[in-house]
């Protein structure tokens, strides 16, 4: 039975974000929906959830169904609120008083540990954040659930977490999800909507045999349509030579024959439609200047400490050599932080020494953290580029447009840009400084997934060595090719990250 229905539904803003989209939600669905940044899936989850009105089309709810949409965003007046309070807050005023419960249990099936309970929700990680949204929305038992970007700021327990609570919801209740985390759709749904300004594709597998299927789709539609434009061109070229053969010859006969030629050319071109081409967000480009050295980094049975000297980890013997692509792997709170920001050091402040780390003179650092914290939100992107290196006017606006920072955006203050444009204002950043080596700190942040598969083109390609941490598994799955774990306090080498993805979801 379906509780909500699409029809014909279309969405303009200063370009079709998605129009003629027809889609049933049934019971049981488990949706998810993909699409690059800004391309309508937040503005379709909020026409789903009656918060906005579509330009074209109809939404046909169930009678008495609630929804509920779990948005990226807190409201700023909650975060001085406690998070056991926010959640109460979020039932009816005449509940809160005896269905008070509600609330612990919605918390106890997040795990929300005790001691933040009572923590204003502005002193709580990103993570938690994420997961206060959506305790706000299911206490209130909705009987559909949308969640637009659900793992943004999650660490891997937390991801894990929510992929078990979402298969363990009731199956009456459908959930559509808008995500970049690959692994995450493959984990929680079992239908694929891929939004496109003209004819979005929806396939009743999970992601990545969705994507698959849709490649496959987009790739005889190419055909279909190369073969359809060279009828038409076969076509144009017969009823040239007729019409000529016609008029040398008076024939009238040859003139008809040539007007239905003319038109079947006509009709066909009409009708034919080239493949869906994306819009590109904007590309993704590293550079390395290289470097003749073997060995990039050693580490000497270096100490990783908490500021007090607390011992969280010793290094042992170890090497980073050139084309290693290392992935950091370890629990939250093991050092993995410390560990980059000790690399950091020693290759930024050679003359300081780090006991225990050794960095090749020769090498050249890019650096991208999480949190941007290399990009000042007061400044402009245009700022940003002329004045930290040495390009001129019109080619900063060129590599700005590049990475789709707009050219009305380009003069205002960063803060201002999404965070997809953040993410990729930073990786432009790194590209500019040409660095042989890079330590990345959850370099898929904010990045749809066109821009992490671009990304993970160039950190394959020949001779690029980095140390990256990253909870996103397809990205690490992807890019590495050795794998660190901090584990007992000490740093050892495995074979793969599948042992320790499958012991945080198992919770151990």
């Amino acid at each position: 039975m379906s509780l909500i229905t699409l029809r014909n539904l279309g969405v303009t803003l200063s370009a079709p974000l998605f129009s003629n989209l027809n889609l049933s939600i049934n019971a049981g669905d488990r949706i998810g929906l993909v699409a690059a940044n800004g391309r309508g899936k937040s503005t379709l989850l909020r026409c789903i959830a009656g918060m906005m009105e579509a330009g074209e089309g109809d939404i046909i709810r169930s009678r008495g169904l609630t929804i509920g949409h779990v948005e990226q965003q807190v409201p700023a007046a909650l975060l001085e609120v406690p998070f056991h309070d926010a959640v109460l807050a979020a039932l009816p005023a005449e509940a809160q008083l005896s269905e008070s419960w509600r609330v612990d249990v919605t918390l106890d099936g997040l795990q929300v540990p005790e001691i933040l309970r009572q923590r204003p929700l502005g002193q709580l990680s990103g993570g938690w954040l994420r997961l206060a949204l959506l305790a706000r929305v299911w206490v209130r038992e909705p009987d559909a659930l949308l969640l637009d970007e659900p793992t943004n700021h999650l660490d891997l327990g937390k991801i894990a977490l929510l992929e078990n609570w979402l298969n363990a919801l009731p199956r009456d209740v459908p959930v559509v999800v808008a995500s970049h985390d690959r692994a995450f759709l493959d984990a929680t749904t079992n239908r694929t909507l891929f939004l496109r300004p003209e004819r979005s594709q929806l396939f009743p597998l999970a992601f990545s045999r969705a994507r698959a299927a849709l490649e496959e789709a987009d790739t005889a539609e190419e055909r279909r349509y190369q073969k359809d434009i060279k009828t038409a061109q076969q076509l144009r070229k017969q009823a040239a030579k007729l019409n000529n053969i016609g008029i040398n010859s008076g024939s009238d006969l040859l003139v008809i024959k040539t007007k239905q030629l003319k038109e079947r050319a006509e009709r066909l071109e009409e009708a034919a439609r080239p493949a869906h081409q994306e819009r590109s967000a904007g590309a993704v480009r590293l550079a390395s200047q290289g470097t003749h050295a073997k060995v990039l980094v050693t580490l000497d049975d270096a100490a990783v400490t908490i500021p007090d000297g607390t011992l969280l980890f010793r290094t042992g013997k170890r090497f980073i050599s050139q084309g290693d692509r290392i992935v950091l792997l370890g629990p939250n709170g093991a050092g993995k932080s410390r560990l980059m920001n000790l690399l950091r050091r020693a290759i930024m402040e050679p003359q300081a020494v780090t006991d225990g780390i050794k960095a090749t003179p020769a090498l050249v650092l890019g650096y991208g953290d999480q949190a941007l914290a290399d990009l000042d939100d007061r400044e402009t992107p245009h700022h940003a580029l002329t004045h930290r290196f040495d390009v001129g006017d019109q080619r900063a606006r060129s590599l700005l447009a590049g990475v789709g920072v707009a050219i009305e955006k380009q003069t205002r203050p960063i803060g201002q840009l999404s965070g997809g444009q953040k993410a990729r204002l930073g990786l432009l950043m790194l590209r500019l400084a040409e660095p042989n080596f890079y330590l990345l700190d959850e370099p898929t942040n904010h990045l749809d997934i066109e821009g992490q598969e671009a990304l993970e083109e160039e950190l394959l390609r020949p001779n690029v060595s980095c140390l990256l941490v990253s909870h996103d598994r397809s990205f690490v799955r992807t890019i590495g090719n050795r794998f660190w774990l901090i584990e007992g306090r000490k740093l050892i080498e495995v074979d793969g990250p599948e042992p320790f993805f499958a012991s945080v979801v198992a919770g151990d």
